[in-house]
């Protein structure tokens, strides 16, 4: 058996032959490999031709696994074995997904929550090194969180240059600045995307100087780097990219389930690659992270446009990819024609994928497959148009002073309420579970998604997820949970550029306790406002209803809010 494994079934099957072998007559894999931007049409050449080295990564990322072993003796020999890791998107998710299937801590801070901020800070510092990572070296997020713990080093009376480690690409600003000021610098190949870097120094040295054994996941990906590389009607890369992009009529969301994979949090991961690359120019590919042990179609009442992605073991020879619903799959393999039961684990959706392998052979998979997906789609995987605007308008909203600027549209008790968008909230309505049933409203019951979009501290209320479950149950429709501000640099992409189909609850809440960005003039509760506030905007200027909902007491707005989202 091949150390990596796709199978499809019903609509995912029909894109599989309907694109495959024209796949490989256009010798996409090996082209790919060889790194040729024309694969993707003359208006992604530009952007391609300066991000294709990640198909190399397995076997030129090697010299790094004996730098980081190095490095993390270094900082054990000076009493630090907690690693943060301060990074945003591409930077962030692959090392959280590669440290907690390694069973190994890495705390990882992609947030500009105060609260969350104070606590990384603020735990064990003596024993503390931090990774900053930033390709550009222009993150915001990034600055302010490595700005927050020079200051902690500094006031502990420890030398930051030896406890904080910088990860960027090279002649970047932070480069720069970094080595000038006598830091420990690892530069990542500046010929790969952020979200293809999994495999690049932003992947593996937090990784690695957690504890994780970074060269056997290159192992993994060099075992099955030829196998990707060729135009072969067996190549898993082309099999699940016509999978993901070629269904007819396209099939754009993805309902992830992890079946003992053994892989943590792999969704997560893939969400931000496909998303982002996918999402723009009116089309996309959106990733639903499905709850634990909950079936990835449970309460859809409409599955015509789903298709189930199963992670499952990788050492799984015969994939079970119909679970309770074998027959409804056998009857709708031709046509691509969703069920719509709504019996838990027998709801059918008609076009499922399998997959399996390990992490390492895993992550070079799913970018080659979303590679292919972009090339069925007729759009640049590679850029993402849409992400700077959200920046912008934080940016614009903190220079005007910060501070919230609309009222709101109504209160209930500890829940302030505001609409942005085409008009959607009737007037007259007068409590929270109003505004939330007139967001309700606008989804469509076909192809609609609502979109979940929380800015409080995700660690300390990662329970407020459950809401997911209760959401589908409640609009039959697909829902997407993401924690404020990672998911900017994630999904982010896709509600602003993809289909106009999504609904979007944004929740922010006033901190505990603000905290000052060291050297700024603005702290990290006006920062993360900014942000939920400028994201907000731009989703209005494209015509998105968003429904915004400020908790003035975090304990007292939470109970209030999942009391209303559970209807």
């Amino acid at each position: 058996m091949s150390a990596l494994t796709v199978e499809a079934l019903g609509a995912a099957a029909d894109a599989v032959e309907r694109h495959l072998a024209g796949l490989v007559e256009r010798r996409f894999a090996s082209r790919l490999f060889e790194q040729d931007a024309t694969l993707w049409g003359p208006r992604a050449e530009e952007e391609a031709s300066r991000r294709l080295s990640w198909v190399d990564l397995p076997r030129s990322s090697r010299p790094l696994v004996g730098e980081v072993e190095a490095l993390r003796e270094q900082l054990r020999e000076r009493g630090a074995d907690r690693i943060v890791l301060c990074g945003m998107g591409g930077s962030s998710l692959a090392p959280e997904v590669i440290c907690a299937t390694a069973g190994v801590p890495l705390v990882v801070l992609d947030t500009s929550d105060p609260d969350m901020v104070r606590s990384a800070v603020g735990t064990d510092l003596r024993r503390t090194a931090v990774v900053v990572s930033s390709k550009s070296g222009s993150t915001l997020e990034t600055d302010s969180q490595r700005r927050a713990f020079v200051q902690a080093f500094t006031d502990a009376g420890i030398d930051p240059t030896e406890r904080i480690v910088v990860v960027t690409d090279p002649g970047s600003p932070l480069d720069e600045q970094s080595r000038a000021e006598g830091y420990r610098v690892v530069n990542a190949d500046p010929d790969v995307g952020g979200r293809y870097s999994a495999l690049t120094a932003f992947g593996l040295v937090p990784s690695g100087l957690a504890g994780v054994d970074v060269g056997s996941l290159l192992d993994e990906a060099e075992e099955v780097a030829d196998l990707l590389a060729d135009d072969d009607l067996g190549n898993p890369g082309l099999r699940l990219g016509a999978a993901l992009g070629g269904t007819e009529p396209l099939r754009d969301k993805l309902l992830f389930a992890d079946a003992g994979s053994g892989i943590v949090g792999l969704a997560d991961w893939a969400e931000q690659l496909i998303a982002e690359s996918t999402g723009k120019e009116g089309t996309g590919i959106l990733p639903v992270v499905t709850p634990p042990g909950r079936p990835p179609a449970q309460g859809l009442r409409e599955t015509a446009d789903c298709t189930v992605v199963a992670l499952v073991p990788a050492d799984e020879v015969e994939l079970d990819l119909t679970g309770d619903d074998d027959e409804e799959d056998e009857d709708h393999s031709a046509t691509g024609t969703g069920a719509t039961s709504e019996e838990g684990a027998g709801v059918s959706t008609g076009s499922r994928v399998a997959v399996a392998g390990p992490l390492g052979a895993q992550l070079l998979l799913w970018e080659v497959a979303t590679a292919v997906a972009g090339s069925l789609l007729d759009i640049n995987p590679f850029d993402q148009p849409d992400v700077e605007s959200a920046k912008d308008a934080a940016r614009q909203i903190m220079a005007d002073g910060g501070g919230e600027t609309v009222e709101p549209d109504l209160r209930d008790g500890a829940v302030e309420v505001r609409a942005a968008g085409p008009g959607w909230l009737p007037e007259g309505s007068a409590s929270l579970a109003d505004a939330v049933g007139a967001l309700l409203d606008q989804l469509d019951p076909s192809t609609g998604y609502l979109a979940v979009m929380v800015y409080l501290d995700r660690v300390e209320h990662a329970d407020l997820a459950e809401v997911q479950a209760d959401l589908v149950d409640r609009t039959g429709r697909p829902v997407t949970f993401g924690w404020g501000p990672r998911f900017l640099h994630s999904t982010g992409q896709y509600h602003k550029g993809g289909p106009a189909q999504g609904v979007y609850l944004q929740v922010t809440g006033e901190p505990r306790e603000d905290l000052s960005v060291p050297g700024k003039d603005f702290t990290f509760g006006e920062f993360i406002a900014a942000q939920a506030a400028g994201d907000a905007q731009v989703l209005a200027d494209h015509g998105r209803p968003v429904l915004r909902l400020h908790l003035t007491d975090q304990a007292q707005g939470l109970e209030q809010l999942r009391r209303t989202l559970a209807g």
